[in-house]
């Protein structure tokens, strides 16, 4: 008997959770579809249709994605789309099936899996693949004019949503996995680049064991090996085991609010995860690497080293650097 579709959290599947294909995020009960963006299912309260899981996939331009914060368009009949350029042919209507769930479940405030493709944001989507990247809440909807009109010049209106990603404290941990959560996050509101001294008990603590960017980090780590991004060594233990950490270039949490996704992530030595987080070195958009404070008997590369489909977004480089050149 396969698993029974739910809203909101799949147990078992952690955000960050990378699968290859549309089958395999059909397979774990994420998405009901091989193809369409919105999913849906019966509603056990009443019987009526809801949504609950959508993918972001490059699907309309009028789509806007700033990962915690999501513009999304609702769907369109095969015969209204121009198949080579995608462009809406004529308007939505908040009559269609996917469009009236997803309305729904934003009238009954339920939680939205939202599933990122690799042919989505290129700030946020994986390099190959899908993504799972948590549940968010639907916060608005309206009714919208598209970027572009339609072939004859006339407008084109588009059923848009409005979506916000839960907190880590909310992403379907266990007990203490979410009061971990929630004290990593008041820890970070004090401490991430903020002047506040958290070395080395935050770097060593269980909850960042738990919460920080299990499967999405571990995906860089393997693909390097474990060798640091910024130094080029590999740190190993008596027992041989590799110890690498996944460092986020621009820091989850308040103030930041960086992503947790690939390109906002680099895999390096826990010395020079220090030095990232300090300011102590920050990089520019050609990836080399500069020192704005001595290191002594550390020599690091002179570019920041990527390895195949791996590839770290500008924005978040940008980010770090200007940060630390105001500071």
């Amino acid at each position: 008997m396969g698993i029974e579709r739910v809203i909101g959290r799949i147990e078992g599947v952690v955000p960050g959770a990378h699968f290859d294909s549309r089958m395999d995020v059909k397979d774990a009960k994420l998405h009901q579809a091989n193809q369409k963006g919105i999913s849906s299912l019966i509603d056990k309260k009443d019987g009526r249709r809801i949504a609950d899981a959508i993918v972001l996939n490059g699907g309309y331009v009028d789509d806007d994605d700033r990962w915690t914060h999501l513009r999304y368009t609702g769907a369109s009949e095969v015969k209204d789309r121009d198949s080579n350029t995608g462009r809406l042919l004529r308007s939505q209507s908040w009559s269609h099936d996917d469009n009236a769930a997803l309305r729904l479940s934003f009238e009954r405030g339920y939680e939205i899996r939202v599933i990122r493709g690799y042919e989505g944001d290129k700030r946020y989507s994986p390099a190959k693949g899908y993504r799972y990247d948590g549940v968010y809440r639907i916060v608005a909807i309206r009714t919208a004019m598209s970027k572009f009109p339609a072939p004859d010049g006339s407008d084109i209106e588009i059923c848009q949503f409005d979506l916000e990603r839960l907190p880590d404290s909310e992403q379907g941990h266990t007990a203490p996995e979410a009061r971990a959560a929630k004290a990593l996050e008041e820890l970070e509101e004090l401490s991430m680049w903020s002047g506040e001294e958290k070395y080395p008990e935050v770097r060593t603590a269980s909850v960042q064991r738990l919460m920080r960017s299990v499967a999405t980090a571990r995906r860089v780590k393997e693909l390097y090996g474990g060798e640091c991004q910024l130094c080029g060594r590999r740190l190993l233990g008596p027992d041989g085991a590799v110890h690498s950490q996944g460092a986020h270039i621009r820091p989850l949490g308040k103030p930041h609010n960086g992503p947790d996704v690939e390109q906002n992530i680099l895999c390096v030595c826990p010395n020079c995860h220090v030095r990232l987080d300090v300011g102590a070195v920050v990089m520019d958009e050609d990836l080399s690497i500069t020192v704005r404070a001595a290191m002594f008997g550390e020599v690091l590369l002179p570019k920041l080293k990527t390895k195949g489909w791996h590839r770290v977004h500008p924005d978040y480089i940008r980010y770090h650097r200007e940060w630390w050149e105001k500071q």
